[in-house]
């Protein structure tokens, strides 16, 4: 009996201590788990070059938000005026939505870096102008109304070519995705940073000093664009005029039906919720009763949703699924503005501000991934461009549209109306997913990003390889 009992004892901790080196293991394997998810999240910042432009970028970017909040409480505190307000934002814009395209070409015939450090060159002499100016007491509306169509100009190429550099500072194309949520939620750091730090400064000591910072933080971009470590850029060998090849890529996009339909809700939403952002110094002032703080809160909340948005896109490991992700986001979007549009207590609003953050950028950042991943390399410019024309260019009809129609029925109707419309306008792409994702399906498996599909290929073929840069 007592040898039994002695064997039972014995069988009985070996079960014990196998059990507590599963536990173990298990632990072990779960933080390693989720270490690798921390580190998948971000693992676009591994390559040199792009660590390089994720931090330049980023402090030029707080200087940006910092410029653009002065900027609209500097028009509205000289004017009153909310149709000045989308004039204003309407110069900034309309040069991208008749440059867009024919940025695109420059952005595939000509190095990109090189035109890339030439557009922040102008940036920074324009931001240093406009600080002049305000810092001087000399401002006036139509000063800041052609500096604003120049940084448009300047941007139309900037924006086009910034796209398109993406894919030169990432070696592998499976980290492209992440390198551009990343790039969207430095983008939305910045602007839950910049708007803060704008709005107590120009109550402290007024709109100049912000619009300085901003020259200045240009220096950083330069900096690191300047340190970056690239192939020599080599010129293609075919050679197209500048009409022959804006023809070839307005074909090969409006031709191929996800990127029509991507590029399409990227002008909806820009032309239907871009105007909020115009709008917020009214609801800041008027609705909210408050100062230029109550502008930076609202922009920052609105940037802490878009920033949640951003890293939620660069955990995700693949791009199926993205087309559901909009559908959602841009309703959710609609709603949010709509919701904000009646509200009159600051903490409701700046609650639902996170909401509108959180669609617009994950809205706006799917589509791009999804264009960067579907494009064909020797159109990625021209393509890009044409999504940079459909954000930046749609957006300053919306605010002229949106201005106009707040002075006769007034904002909270307004904004009302822009949240219907950008809810009901993803309706159509809802319906037509299914059809669209079919004919993304063999890209996809191409490249290898269909884990299912790419197993079997990549012993058969060798094309489930993201194809490697020239």
């Amino acid at each position: 009996m007592c040898r039994f009992v002695q064997a039972f004892l014995s069988i009985n901790y070996n079960l014990a201590g196998k059990l507590a080196r599963k536990r173990e293991a298990a632990g072990i394997g779960m933080a390693q788990e989720n270490e690798s998810k921390i580190g998948g999240m971000f693992r676009a910042l591994r390559y040199r070059n792009y660590r390089l432009f994720f931090i330049g970028q980023g402090i030029s970017l707080i200087g940006t938000w910092m410029q653009q909040i002065a900027l609209s409480w500097l028009v509205y505190r000289l004017t009153d005026s909310v149709f000045l307000l989308g004039a204003v934002t309407f110069s900034s814009q309309i040069p991208s939505f008749i440059l867009g395209p024919f940025a695109g070409v420059i952005a595939d015939k000509f190095d990109r870096r090189k035109v890339l450090v030439v557009t922040q060159v102008l940036s920074m002499l324009q931001a240093s102008t406009l600080a002049a100016l305000v810092l001087t007491d000399s401002i006036q509306i139509w000063h800041v109304l052609m500096l604003s169509a120049l940084l448009g100009t300047i941007n139309a190429f900037d924006i086009a070519t910034r796209q398109a550099f993406v894919v030169q500072m990432v070696d592998q194309r499976e980290d492209l995705s992440n390198a551009i949520a990343l790039n969207s939620s430095m983008f939305n750091m910045a602007r839950l940073v910049g708007p803060s730090i704008a709005g107590l400064l120009i109550a402290a000591v007024g709109e100049g000093i912000c619009i300085l910072i901003n020259a200045v933080s240009y220096i950083a971009v330069i900096a690191s664009l300047l340190l970056m470590p690239l192939k020599p850029f080599v010129r293609e060998k075919k050679e197209h005029k500048v009409w022959q090849s804006l023809q070839e890529g307005f074909a090969y996009s409006y031709n191929f039906a996800p990127i029509k339909a991507l590029i399409l809700i990227v002008g909806l939403i820009s032309l239907f919720g871009m105007p909020f952002s115009v709008l917020l110094p009214v609801f800041a002032r008027d609705i909210l009763h408050g100062g230029a703080n109550t502008l930076g809160f609202l922009m920052g909340a609105s940037g802490v949703g878009a920033l949640a948005g951003a890293l939620f896109l660069a955990q995700r490991k693949s791009v199926v699924g993205l087309g559901k992700v909009i559908v959602f986001t841009m309703l959710l979007f609609g709603f949010a503005l709509i919701a904000f549009s009646f509200s009159k207590v600051l903490v409701i609003s700046l609650l639902l501000m996170l909401f509108t953050g959180f669609g617009m950028i994950v809205t706006m950042a799917s589509c791009n991934t999804l264009l960067q991943t579907i494009v064909e390399d020797d159109k990625r410019g021209r393509v890009m461009s044409l999504y940079a024309t459909a954000f930046m260019g749609m957006a300053p009809i919306g605010s002229m549209l949106a201005g106009a129609v707040a002075e006769i029925i007034g904002v909270s109707y307004t904004l009302a109306g822009c949240g219907l419309l950008c809810a009901i306008s993803i309706i159509p792409f809802a319906l037509n997913l299914s059809r669209l994702q079919e004919m993304v399906q063999p890209i996809y498996m191409r490249l290898g990003i269909v884990p299912t599909i790419a197993t079997g290929l990549q012993t058969a073929s060798n094309l489930t390889a993201p194809p490697e840069e020239k």
